[in-house]
């Protein structure tokens, strides 16, 4: 029997997962007990991925204009025209489009040919509909994409917050994680912070079911109580400016704002203020707004404020919605950066190009999604690669 070590395919937590194939091509799965993300656990979509691996309706061989070709045809045709395209009508008028499916190589490798070698940036990926919120409040933040955070926190800290996050259906196997930490450690507290009671609540110590779309008022109460109970730290780089914009949001204010009773928004205060370790994992439910970008940094903002992050079981943990979404980030698969937490500045432009070898280096940020899908019915991009993705079922 053979064994393959491998990563799930579905939600962020992005676990490990051993699949192992016998004589008969049967394929089973178990999870991966050295895969520091889930240690063995596996949901119960994970562990049916044995079942997902029939070989119908799934496309086998390449085709051409609806006729199946070899590889080396495929790819001849696939090159041949995009370079007439591109002679024709320059690097900007072709795309691709990735996914948080796609291994990290995978996207370095598309990140390069497009950006490095065809010269436009116009390469961007689907998670830009989820996790752009997120990636604006780090940047914002502290520079750079980074989430200073990991999956071991959340068993190591005395206030796990969650915010737009109904962890029990998206993120399964971190939930599990969470449920048991609870059990291990009847300390922690647990704060879920939900306009819906989801079967996230369940095992939550307080659920405060807050006006839709009111998060940020919450946070800047949080804000304000961290220094009106003399709980922030020294060094905080934007304390100035964020709390003088957090003053006024008292506890009355707050509760008026977010519909919830003041003693309910009192004790959250109180509980986070007294808390030695906390950490905030927010997702969708934060990202998808259009102030999502500041309702991140409104989270940040306490961590930042009552300096509680860059130590174990503390930070802002945004959780991304597919398995790879952060690799991608990470190697430049944005429209808007180059690679490695670069960006289209002078000397990040001089070093990637250098590094890579080319003079064809894109110079400028390139189309966003959604400006994509604007440009393709346009006519102004006329060859679009799509990885790992289906808008035509996910996004019609």
């Amino acid at each position: 029997m053979k064994t393959i070590r491998t990563t799930c395919p579905y939600c962020g937590v992005g676990c490990g997962v051993l699949a192992s194939v016998d004589d008969a091509g049967q394929v089973s799965v178990r999870g991966d007990d050295q895969h520091p993300a889930n240690l063995g656990r596996l949901c119960v979509k994970g562990a049916a991925l044995g079942e997902t691996t029939g070989l119908a309706g799934r496309l086998l061989t390449p085709e051409v204009d609806g006729q199946q070709v070899a590889w080396p045809q495929a790819l001849a045709e696939t090159a041949a025209r995009l370079r007439q395209i591109i002679d024709q009508h320059g690097p900007q008028a072709v795309a691709f489009y990735a996914s948080g499916q796609l291994l990290t190589e995978d996207y370095y490798a598309a990140n390069k040919l497009m950006k490095g070698f065809i010269g436009a940036a116009n390469i961007d990926t689907n998670s830009r509909l989820c996790m752009s919120s997120a990636v604006t409040g780090y940047k914002r933040a502290f520079g750079a994409d980074v989430v200073p955070c990991s999956y071991d926190d959340v068993e190591n800290s005395d206030l796990v917050v969650l915010v737009g996050s109904n962890a029990a259906w998206a993120h399964p196997v971190l939930f599990q994680r969470l449920a048991q930490a609870k059990r291990d450690n009847p300390r922690l507290r647990i704060v879920a912070i939900d306009p819906r009671r989801t079967a996230t609540c369940e095992i939550a110590d307080r659920h405060l079911a807050l006006a839709p779309g009111s998060d940020g008022g919450l946070f800047a109460g949080l804000l304000n109580a961290l220094a009106e109970a003399g709980a922030c730290v020294d060094g905080f780089r934007d304390g100035p400016q964020a709390l003088a914009a957090a003053r006024g949001w008292d506890v009355a204010r707050v509760a008026a704002f977010c519909g919830l009773p003041a003693d309910e928004v009192a004790g959250f205060y109180r509980e986070f203020i007294a808390a030695p370790r906390a950490i905030t994992l927010y997702t969708m439910g934060i990202n998808q707004s259009a102030s999502g970008s500041d309702k991140c940094n409104a989270i940040i903002n306490v961590h930042l404020a009552s300096g509680k992050y860059g130590r174990r079981g503390c930070g802002p943990f945004s959780l991304t919605g597919q398995p790879n979404a952060m690799g991608g980030r990470e190697v430049g698969g944005l429209a808007t950066m180059l690679a490695a937490h670069m960006d289209f500045v002078p000397d990040d432009l001089q070093r990637l190009a250098r590094f890579w070898g080319t003079e064809r280096l894109a110079q400028t940020p390139g189309l966003t999604a959604v400006e994509l899908f604007a440009a393709i019915g346009r006519g102004e991009v006329k060859a679009v690669w799509i990885m790992g993705y289906q808008p035509g079922g996910v996004a019609p």
